[in-house]
This record gives structure tokens, sequence and C-alpha cells, in this order.
């Protein structure tokens, strides 16, 4: 649940319409590209975090594949981005509340924020706890909104009648040709990220092996069935040329089908449903980065001050420095200083392929350490000598799609300065004396606990 919480939000419910309109009814063979890398990452990642169990995962593996200079940039790169994430999500869902209330938009920003705070106090039991029922709540949206769909589109409502294929029909199912795939496939590659969260949660699980497994498995199919399902029935349901983005709950096209259906406050639903969403991701991100930062600092590359947990297990000084950052990120949000906004969001755009790369070219190096030394379990990688290939070729196809435009360029941009930035961070702090005797002090520690 905690997976699907990450991946289904409001980049679903307001940004399908982006696809649809780039590629018509071929928006499905965007959303099968995207997702197919996705699968293999989390099998790449389910693969190493079943073997050695980390509430670091890819950065913890990116160290042990390439040294700790690429852990350090790996996990601050990651830690960034959940940072101005969860600002972007904790920032569109005040806006909305606020408008409900009458009220200036930073209450509910500071409501939210303060109740997730006490919220990721919790051991992950019960943070695992809360998520589900938030999660629960997108996905009986889901499956309530596929079968209406459905039951619209074969005319069993009253005053409807069979819609069959007439509105693919029209257009074709490739109107832009393959070229508007290509440029939904920018669209909807970012869709399934927050998926990873999941292997975060699996490594504090009591039984890490069993736990990533069965997640992983599950999210894979129900993500494809609840992502691809709603982008045919849209496709089926609403007439091309009136398919487009959306900056608010009104233009959605699920806003679209609700009003096909009569359904009253059509509206007002989509947007408690997207407010909804938006805090589930935000509470998920401030789980995340926590423990990123946890992990950090017992890997030396953070200060040691957050390596202190509670008699739970419970990163409570980590989890304080990611709220206050993400207070400092809610400000820049509001403050909106000319350019350092949009250069962060556009980083933020594109750190998930920089951290696909990462788990793929790590999984390489480590794969056949694993089975020299026995480690391996029952969860492994299919294929591992072709497909973590195919994942890099495809991967470095949407780069190459990316640096096709101007805004794709602006992005790969911010993205190559804050990863060059946190590399040369890591490679000088790794290379000083103080790095090098806590590591000794940590790992003469960790022996000795053994």
């Amino acid at each position: 649940m905690m997976g699907l919480g990450s991946a289904i939000g409001a980049g679903l419910f307001l940004g399908t319409g982006v696809g649809i309109q780039a590629a018509g009814p071929a928006v499905v063979i965007a959303y099968m590209i995207a997702g197919a890398i996705t699968v293999c990452i989390m099998q790449m990642l389910a693969e190493m975090v079943a073997a050695r169990p980390s509430s670091g995962t890819f950065s913890t593996y990116a160290e042990q594949a390439f040294g700790a200079w690429a852990g350090f940039a790996v996990g601050w790169l990651y830690w960034f981005m959940m940072i101005m994430i969860m600002a972007v999500e904790i920032t569109g869902a005040s806006r909305i509340v606020a408008g409900w209330f009458g009220v200036s938009p930073w209450i509910p920003a500071l409501v939210a924020i303060v109740f997730f705070t006490v919220i990721n106090f919790a051991a992950v039991r019960k943070f695992g706890e809360f998520e589900f029922w938030f999660a629960l709540i997108k996905v009986a949206v889901i499956i309530a909104f596929l079968a209406l769909g459905v039951a619209l589109w074969l005319g069993l409502l009253p005053a409807r009648d069979f819609v069959g294929f007439d509105n693919i029909a029209e257009v074709g199912f490739m109107p832009n040709g393959f070229g508007g795939v290509a440029t939904a496939l920018l669209a909807v590659a970012f869709a399934f990220g927050g998926i990873e969260m999941v292997t975060i949660a699996a490594a504090e699980s009591e039984d890490p092996e069993v736990a990533v497994h069965s997640a992983i498995r599950s999210i894979m199919w129900r993500i494809g069935v609840f992502y691809i399902g709603s982008v045919v029935l849209i496709t089926l349901l609403l007439p091309y040329s009136e398919i487009g983005g959306a900056d608010v709950a009104a233009e959605s096209p699920f806003t679209a089908v609700l009003q096909l259906a009569n359904i009253p406050g059509a509206v007002g639903i989509m947007e408690a449903v997207i407010v909804v969403a938006l805090l589930s991701a935000c509470n998920t991100q401030i789980y995340g980065s926590s423990r990123f930062l946890h992990n950090l600092a017992h890997r030396c590359d953070a200060p040691v001050f957050f390596q202190a947990t509670d008699s739970r297990g419970v990163p409570m000084r980590a989890v304080v420095l990611s709220v206050f950052f993400g207070f400092v990120a809610v400000a820049l949000q509001y403050w909106n200083p000319p350019r350092l906004l949009p250069f962060l969001l556009n980083a933020v755009g594109g750190c998930l392929i920089v951290l696909w790369f990462a788990i793929a070219f790590s999984f390489l190096r480590l794969h056949p350490r694993l089975v020299a030394s026995g480690e391996i379990t029952h969860v492994r990688m299919w294929a591992p000598r072709v497909l973590p290939w195919a994942t890099i070729a495809l991967a470095a196809g949407i780069v190459a799609l990316m640096l096709s435009t101007a805004q794709g360029r602006f992005q790969m941009f911010a993205v190559v300065v804050v990863v060059g930035v946190v590399t040369i961070a890591g490679l000088v702090w790794t290379h000083t004396d103080t790095f090098k005797q806590r590591t000794a002090l940590h790992t003469e520690r960790t022996h000795l606990e053994h």
C-alpha cells in the first residue's frame, strides 16, 4: 500500500491528459514502455534488498558497487528529490484546502506538516497502518472509477448509449504518429516514480525478503491495471479534442468522466481525492527522506547526530530535519524566487532517471558478487545479463527524447548541475581524514557488535 500510495498521486488525476493529448489512444504504448522500465528497476532492487536489507537501499548498493562517493551522491540526491517533492505536494494540497475554508494556504500547510511529523514519530508498523488507509482511499476511488467507466462505455447507465470505439475511430489509434508516442513517453515516464519507496519500508520490516517480494509482485500488476485501465477508459469515453492537461480538478479527465455519469459534485469529489493523494505522498516523502538521512549518518555521510533512534528504532532527529527542510521548501514555493525554484523543480524531474541508472549499474556490479557469495535469495532478477542492459537502453532513450526539446534540455542541465554538485561533494568528503576516521570507528564498532 505504501508503494501504491506513492505512485498514485496528482500526476495520475491531473497529468493523464497530457500524455493522451500528445499520443491519442496510443498513449497506452508509452505507459507500457514506462511500466516495463519500472518493473525491471524494481525487480533488480528487490533482489538486492532481499539479499542485503538496508533502509538506504539504492544508496547503500551504489556504495557497495562503486565506492563511498557513489553512496554519498545517490543518497543526498534522493534526499533532495524527496524534500522538493514533499514541498510541491503540500503546497498543492494546502491551496485546495485553503479554498474550501477561505483561509491563507500556509495554515493548512502548517497543520498538515505538524500532523505528519507526529505520524512519522511512530514506528514503521504504525506508519504503515496509517499510510494503508490513506492509500486505500485512492485505490477505492480508482476501482470505483474503473467500474463506472465500464458501465458508461457499455451504456448500462440511464440515458447513456453504448459508446464503443467511436471516439478512437474519429482520430485513429495514433493521430500524431510515433513522434506523439515519444512525446507522451516523456509525460508518463515519471508517473511510476515513488514505487521505490516500498523497498525502504521493506528493509525496516520484520522479514525483508518476504516483505519486498510480496509487495513488489503485487504492486506491479495493480499499478498496471490502475494506470492503463484508467487511460484506456478515458480515451474510449471522451473525445480526443476535449482531453488535455489539467491544472485544477475541474479540468481533469477523471472529472469529465464523472460528469458524463451525472455524478453531482464531481469537481468537489476530485478535489478531495487529489488532496488525499497529495497528502499521502507528502507523508511518504517525510518517511523516506528521514530513513535515508539516518542511513547516511550510519555510513558517515551525514552528521553522526542523526544516527540516534528511540527505543522503537525511529530516527526522531532525522524526521525533524526532513520536516524542517520541507518547511523551507514550502516557503520557497510561496516566495517563488526568480529562476531558483524552477531550476530546483526541473532538477527533481530528472533525478528519477539518474536513480534508474544508479540502480541498474549497481545491480550489474553486485549481482555476480551475490551469486558467488551465496547471499542471493529466491527473489531474483529475470535474465540478469540481458534485461538490465535493455532497461538502461530504454532510460537512455528517454534522456535523448528530453534533449530534443528546449524544456527537456533545461531539465537535463539542472539535473547535471545538481548531480555534479553532490558527486563532487561526495568525492571531496570521502577523501577527508574526518570521513576516514569515522569510517574506521564505525567498522570497528560493527565488528564488536557482531
